[in-house]
């Protein structure tokens, strides 16, 4: 798979970063609140990878090793699955996990596990934003940026470069970055204690 050209005329390739700990969710770490139950049925992770990977066939969830019941659940949704043992250090390092293990993708577009509002169309919006190598996209609101995350093939070196836990955040900065302008509450919603889980 290495050394594979990008595909110029293809989708870019979802990204669903689903490896973080979720301590705010229940301190003790028993209960991943990626698995807790939304009021429809479905699980937050299991919703998340859905979407994403209706929208973007091929999506790659990226978790922690040694998560059986997490992996089952992104997969039964769509989601191939990477487990990548660098993503114990943080949301930056999953992230260029994932990007080394889809080096022909055309771009990708980044979405959060914990964010199961997230809607199909947004998804789509920000993959079509980003279909020139340089670009960078983003949901936005009132000043505020949203998920998910679109880039271009061209920022691939500096995604692979990432560590940590800082994710993104300092390359969007730094960036001048495609604003989407949205009204979908999706964009910024996510799960981050049990209170969340409300519809």
């Amino acid at each position: 798979m290495s050394g594979a050209a990008p595909d110029a005329a293809g989708p870019p390739t979802g990204i669903l970063l689903a490896a973080g700990y979720g301590r705010r969710f229940d301190a003790s770490g028993r209960q991943n609140k990626l698995l807790a139950r939304l009021p429809d049925g479905h699980t937050v992770a299991g919703r998340s990878a859905r979407t994403l990977a209706a929208t973007l066939p091929g999506a790659l969830a990226v978790i922690r090793p040694d998560h059986p019941a997490l992996a089952h659940e992104l997969r039964a949704a769509g989601c191939r699955v990477l487990e990548a043992p660098a993503a114990e250090a943080g949301m930056g390092a999953a992230l260029a996990a994932a990007i080394a293990a889809t080096p022909a993708a055309r771009g990708w577009v980044v979405a959060l596990a914990d964010m199961p509002w997230l809607s199909a169309e947004l998804i789509r919006a920000v993959a079509l934003a980003v279909t020139a190598p340089g670009a960078i996209a983003a949901p936005w609101r009132d000043g505020r940026r949203g998920h998910p995350v679109g880039f271009g093939a061209a920022w691939r070196e500096a995604l692979l470069a990432l560590d940590g836990d800082e994710g993104a955040r300092a390359l969007l900065k730094s960036q001048p970055v495609i604003r989407i302008p949205t009204e979908d509450e999706g964009a910024f919603r996510d799960v981050d204690v049990a209170g969340d889980l409300a519809g």
